[in-house]
């Protein structure tokens, strides 16, 4: 097993040192000074210019100078994820690291789906680039044998050279003497692929490809991109996400403001952006002034009115509505026989907020028309997705809209809705130039996709020996795939469909007997806002729910919450995995709980009000799972009920480890998001809008209230899975398990506040 720790000199450290040291950093200009689109090239300054270059599959090419450009798909929002995946083909290709190079790509329907979310892009793209690598060396290997008049059996690649006894070619040598052989996909998926004894770049300490340009500031973020003649444009923003119609619009206020061109009305036949208008001007602050100055008169649409209580009552009205909803393929799902039977039934509500995404980069977008091309620059991480709206609101064929690809100054699910390219593109082909659009971080809250409130209703049946006979979990909200991407929905067992992101985590690896789980859209939130993919989606609510009520179900039977989950993820039946990816199925979560427990002392005496809770679970999909633990030790004032948490211990097996560092980082990140949605994160709807837009009156987690982290990751050959947002989902109800343990207060709602503590003390 890999125990990577936090290293004592933290990011958080290192901030420090360097403040009190006072050091300075300057960073080069975005863009040039002529006021063209700056792009950054795929090969940086100082290769030199190839001569030839071979392309086996898409997905790289290989130069006479022995340089190796691999094609990047996914979307780079600081997770390092082209070294991640470079990494993989260059592996198989048996290529010297230091002539790697990664080239972000744009939108080309040849390169399928193009989506960075779910902990997907090494899941996805492994078997992929695997092959591709394999598939790219065979051919050196022949190439070279013929060149030389041997055997290509009695040859090996290495270094980005083939050797053949005594004699060598580099892979340069190779490429300029000329190669031709491409690969079919049933060739690619022939190809045998390295064994695990011979990996020399996966799980092993790499440069980051992307390093430099990230820290001398020539990394170009979608912000920064300019072209000349474009104007800038800021939203005026309508009463309601959708619907909202303009009657008027009165811009004399803001004609005294310098740079103010003028207001448009967006007429949006894709219904993405019904009722913006937007402010024209020379500047970016111009357009930020105009656009407080301007007036306008709305006829809004549906949800002006609702608040979270609306949103959370309505979600009770559904989960009481037993003919509402898609009824999962759990196995068993008739669970009525064992709740008439049973000797105990543990019936628990659980509860949570809508919460925000406030990436660092408030969304943008400049489109610009290039001849009949619709050229769109910005950070996106679904290019797939908006595509089929920018084509419908501009009336033009998908085929004639690129969208080049930036890096994101934070993602984290909200730009996986790419409403904001949407208006740009309109202005732009209205106006007959290129426009620039920048929402403020106020403008970007009020729309943002939030992760839409919760309600759920959990259920267990026991029989008189304390033997589990059932279970049901009944989950509402808002369902982003319906809003956004409905083909994405499958059908359950009843025929109805669901929207897997927003239950995905019900569907558990525990033996409980008949299973039934039931996914409820909350219909007033999708006709209120726009529900989103936030790190984690559905698991952020659904894990809160399934593994607080594990506690509650194993204290009310009279077991310990550990060992009581131990005993139910014994990997039998269905439980039992599947390959390729859930090898190993319930055991390989029993393992990792296991050994997070051991961790973190489960059972060992602590200081008074100070308590341990458990957590685990499977993130992200059954198939695709990334088995994870968390064991949360906090401290509680029972004076102000304020939680403070001491440490988190979490242990994961995500298969082969592709990315140590990167690996370290996105449990990092993710388990400290998973901490601020439990303690601090967390808004509510009023008026059909959201009440906290910045950050004086939203917030997250602070450094000061960061815990010690102790991670480990479990060593395993099998397929490497995702890893961006599984431990988001475990330490939440872990929090809340530990406050438990700490003074006898149980919590069903997050984000857990003092107030909320407090009550419970005092219940």
């Amino acid at each position: 097993m890999k125990n990577l720790k936090t290293p004592q000199f933290s990011r958080r450290g290192f901030l420090v040192s360097t403040a009190g040291a006072g050091v300075a950093f300057s960073f080069l200009a975005a863009c040039s000074p002529s006021g063209e689109t700056v792009t950054e090239p795929a090969m940086p300054a100082g290769d030199p210019e190839p001569e030839v270059t071979y392309e086996p599959v898409k997905w790289y090419t290989i130069d006479n100078n022995g340089i190796v450009t691999v094609n990047i798909i996914r979307a780079e929002m600081g997770q390092h994820v082209g070294t991640a995946l470079a990494r993989i083909l260059a592996d198989e290709l048996e290529v010297d690291w230091e002539k790697v190079r990664i080239n972000h790509v744009d939108s080309d329907p040849k390169w399928g789906l193009m989506v960075t979310g779910g902990s997907w892009s090494v899941w996805q793209t492994y078997p992929l680039y695997s092959q591709a690598g394999a598939a790219g060396r065979e051919a050196l290997i022949a190439a070279a044998a013929t060149s030389m008049g041997v055997a290509a059996g009695d040859c090996r690649a290495e270094n980005g050279s083939v050797i053949c006894g005594e004699q060598s070619m580099s892979y340069g040598d190779i490429v300029a003497a000329g190669m031709e052989k491409t690969f079919s996909d049933s060739e690619l998926a022939a190809i045998e692929l390295k064994p695990v004894s011979e990996r020399k770049l996966i799980g092993k300490p790499v440069k980051s490809l992307d390093i430099k340009e990230k820290t001398d500031g020539t990394a170009i973020f979608g912000i920064d991109a300019k072209l000349d003649g474009m104007v800038y444009a800021r939203p005026v923003l309508p009463p309601t996400r959708y619907g909202s119609t303009v009657n008027s619009i009165d811009d004399s206020a803001a004609q005294s403001i310098r740079g103010y061109q003028q207001a448009i009305a967006i007429d949006d036949p894709s219904g993405t952006t019904s009722g913006w208008v937007l402010a024209i001007a020379d500047t970016y602050p111009a357009a930020i002034k105009a656009a407080d100055a301007i007036q306008v008169d709305w006829t809004p649409g549906p949800g002006a009115d609702v608040s979270e209580e609306d949103l959370q009552a309505r979600a009770r009205e559904r989960l009481a509505d037993t003919s509402v909803g898609a009824i999962l393929d759990t196995g068993d799902v008739e669970t009525a026989a064992a709740f008439d039977s049973a000797e105990t039934i543990v019936d628990e509500t659980y509860t949570t907020s809508t919460v925000l995404h406030f990436q660092m980069e408030p969304v943008n977008a400049l489109a610009a028309m290039n001849g009949d091309v619709m050229e769109i620059h910005t950070g996106n991480q679904w290019q797939s997705l908006v595509l089929p709206w920018l084509a419908s609101a501009l009336s033009m064929p998908a085929e004639k809209i690129v969208l080049k690809t930036y890096r994101l100054g934070g993602g984290f699910g909200r730009r996986l809705n790419g409403d904001y390219a949407v208006p740009a593109a309109i202005a732009a082909k209205q106006l007959g130039k290129p426009v620039k659009l920048v929402l403020t971080r106020e403008d970007d809250s009020r729309f943002d996709s939030v992760r839409s409130p919760s309600v759920q209703r959990v259920r267990l049946a026991a029989d008189a020996d304390g033997n589990v006979t059932g279970m049901e979990q009944h989950v509402a909200a808002g369902w982003p795939t319906k809003a956004m991407a409905p083909f994405f929905m499958p059908a359950g067992v009843n025929g109805e469909k669901f929207d897997p992101f927003a239950i995905s985590g019900a569907n558990h690896w525990y033996s409980v007997g008949a299973h039934r789980v039931r996914a409820i859209e909350n219909d007033l939130a999708n006709e209120t806002f726009r529900p989103g993919w936030l790190r984690s989606v559905g698991p952020g609510f659904t894990n809160w729910a399934l593994e607080s009520f594990m506690d509650e179900a194993a204290i009310a039977l009279g077991k310990d919450p550990v060992e009581f989950r131990l005993a139910h993820l014994t990997g039998e039946g269905r439980q039992s995995g599947s390959a390729p990816n859930a090898v190993g199925g319930a055991r390989r979560q029993h393992e990792v709980l296991r050994l997070c427990a051991e961790k973190a002392g489960w059972g060992k005496s602590l200081p008074a009000d100070t308590g341990i809770g458990i957590a685990t679970s499977f993130g992200q999909e059954r198939d695709m799972p990334t088995w994870v633990a968390c064991a949360a030790q906090v401290h509680v004032d029972r004076s102000t009920g304020k939680v403070t948490a001491e440490k988190l211990t979490l242990v994961a097996d995500a298969g082969t480890i592709v990315d140590p560092d990167g690996a370290l980082a996105q449990m990092e990140g993710a388990s400290l998001w998973g901490l601020s949605m439990a303690l601090h994160e967390g808004t509510a709807f009023e008026k059909g809008e959201v009440k906290d837009r910045n950050l004086n009156t939203y917030t997250p987690l602070r450094l000061q209230n960061t815990p010690e982290l102790d991670i480990t990751f479990v060593e395993s050959p099998e397929v490497p899975v995702g890893l961006g947002e599984p431990a988001t989902t475990i330490v939440g109800p872990a929090i809340g398990n530990a406050i438990y343990q700490a003074v006898g207060a149980r919590l069903r709602h997050i984000p857990i506040t003092p107030q909320a503590v407090k009550a419970a003390l005092d219940a």
